[in-house]
């Protein structure tokens, strides 16, 4: 950190004086205001070729420098830019994307308009990489994984020229292209505590051990003691033997990585333990770089689910005000839950399960051809006109010798043991993800819960339709309950919708101010960082 700040410091004399000269040109370099003009003009327009938005804009302005010329408005804008790039690096931006050496050597060297015009376009260029990189992401979501399908909505160049050319105080407008969330501002600042952390060595040696229990003592317990102390889990002490401090300091750790809050520090705990720090400052800058993916009104109502953390949480005005587990999908290619943000708008007491139709070729149809329409018998088999057809009815060493072609659906009627469970809360979507109750309540009780198709499954599907529904109902529980006695199905909408985050972080604070890290499930994290390193985003430490 303090190399960097001393780097930073050296780069911005540098670029203040290159400024300087760009900006303030003899009257001689620029005699002439016409051809002076046309000059300039002609320079931008050329430079600009390979960049419709920026071309655009200078035409709409009368290709009028913003940067380059005398006024103290451009000066202040300059400005403004040069310091923001100096410090782009503390939020995880790729600082090969800013290095100003060329830029450097054209402002020394400004000797006529053509080549203030060539100036102009790169600064401008230079502004917009920063304000679309900080503001909305240096990845494309989809580019690293197909089930990324989370728009960043990437602002139009012009807007942005437009909006800072408008501002008062470039310094502020600068400012303002930062995410404003809590927590961007939560991962910054933990991302400033690990760099020192780093600098100063880290959390010391791993702990040599796989597991340990309160009681013993050794070596092994010395560097945990000494690991939770760094981490900031336990206060400084001298103790060899795993105590009851040292108990405590594990319990609060396991239960901020979403791990059984037992005390014990079994092979998960240590093997979470052992993470180096350098590992969770990669986990800390791509959650930076996701957070500048998404909007999330956090003034409002709005439900949480993160995949990773296995949880869903409806949110109201920053406060966790319900927290349900969940089970997401399972780790192979065709059941990982996306990642996107939508509304939900209705839920359905009383279910109908229509069996999607990789489940009906993947799992059920094999089992049915072979025991001639025998198995899945809690399955109706429907006809393209909606009716039920009877098994017996089928030629099934027909399907058998074409089991691509089955012109039926499968369906299972609301029940208790529908595998959706009793209720489910939708929000259309093009996955056809939504969340849902189930009769296997086993699966809850696991720390690692990626067993479903897709959809989220909820340990407490009724509290939570109480919680949603307690907004327009002044009974929500005799509401609900009155409609699930029907046992028919029934829709019931919500009368204002709420935003639906489905969110992956390995890297997140619980919104009560703790940091939690959580495996990577679908290695999602993992490739979106080898994109980040292949676009140029460095680690300022060393490995801990």
């Amino acid at each position: 950190m303090t190399q960097n700040l001393r780097l930073r410091s050296r780069m911005f004399s540098t670029l203040a004086v290159a400024a300087v000269l760009a900006i303030a040109q003899p009257a001689s370099a620029l005699e002439g205001a016409d051809l002076g003009f046309s000059a300039f003009a002609q320079a931008v327009a050329e430079a600009a070729l390979d960049r419709d938005e920026v071309a655009a804009f200078y035409r709409s302005n009368g290709y009028a420098p913003i940067w380059t010329g005398q006024t103290e408005a451009e000066k202040a804008r300059l400005t403004a830019l040069l310091k923001a790039i100096l410090h782009a690096d503390e939020h995880g931006l790729p600082m090969a994307a800013y290095d100003t050496t060329s830029l450097t050597e054209m402002m020394r060297h400004v000797a006529s308009p053509r080549d203030q015009g060539r100036v102009e376009v790169e600064l401008t260029n230079l502004f917009l990489t920063y304000a679309h990189q900080i503001q909305t992401g240096i990845i494309t979501p989809s580019a690293i994984d197909p089930l990324m399908t989370r728009d960043p909505h990437r602002r139009d160049a012009v807007e942005l020229l437009d909006g800072f050319v408008a501002a008062a105080n470039p310094d502020a407008y600068m400012h303002s292209l930062i995410p404003q969330s809590e927590e961007y501002a939560r991962l910054m600042h933990k991302k400033f505590e690990i760099e020192r952390l780093i600098e100063n060595g880290g959390w010391g040696p791993t702990v040599a051990a796989q597991a340990l229990k309160p009681g013993e003592t050794g070596a092994a317990v010395v560097q945990l003691r000494n690991r939770l102390i760094a981490m900031g889990y336990l206060s400084r002490s001298a103790t060899m033997t795993y105590d009851a401090d040292i108990q405590r300091a594990v319990q609060a750790f396991q239960e901020n990585m979403g791990l059984n809050a037992d005390g014990v520090a079994g092979p998960a705990t240590v093997e979470a333990i052992n993470v180096s720090a350098t590992e969770r400052l990669k986990s800390i800058i791509v959650a930076m770089e996701r957070e500048r993916w998404i909007r999330i009104d956090g003034a409002h109502r709005y439900i949480w689910v993160n995949l990773t953390d296995f949880t869903a949480r409806i949110v109201d005005g920053g406060e966790i005000t319900f927290e349900t587990r969940s089970v997401v999908g399972a780790d192979s290619y065709d059941r990982r839950t996306p990642e996107f943000s939508d509304e939900m708008d209705h839920l359905v007491i009383n279910p109908t399960w229509n069996v999607p139709k990789s489940i009906v070729r993947n799992e059920y149809l094999p089992a049915m051809i072979a025991s001639q329409g025998q198995a899945a018998g809690h399955l109706q088999i429907i006809d393209g006109s909606g009716r039920v057809v009877p098994r017996e009815a089928i030629d099934w060493a027909a399907v058998a010798a074409s089991p691509g072609y089955f012109p039926f659906d499968l369906k299972q009627p609301p029940s208790n043991g529908n595998a959706l469970g009793l209720v489910k809360f939708m929000f259309p979507n093009q996955h056809n993800i939504y969340l849902h109750d189930t009769p296997s309540k086993s699966l809850f009780a696991r720390e690692v819960r990626a067993f479903s198709h897709g959809c989220i499954r909820l340990q407490d599907p009724f509290d939570f339709a109480y919680a949603l529904l307690a907004r327009q109902e002044e009974n929500p529980v005799e509401f609900f309950q009155s409609i699930l006695r029907t046992g028919r199905e029934t829709r019931v909408n919500l009368e204002t919708p709420v935003p639906v985050h489905l969110d992956y972080r390995t890297a997140f604070s619980d919104l009560r101010g703790n940091m939690g890290y959580r495996a990577d499930i679908y290695g999602r994290d993992a490739k979106l960082w080898e994109a980040l390193v292949e676009a140029g985003v460095r680690l300022p430490g060393a490995e801990s």
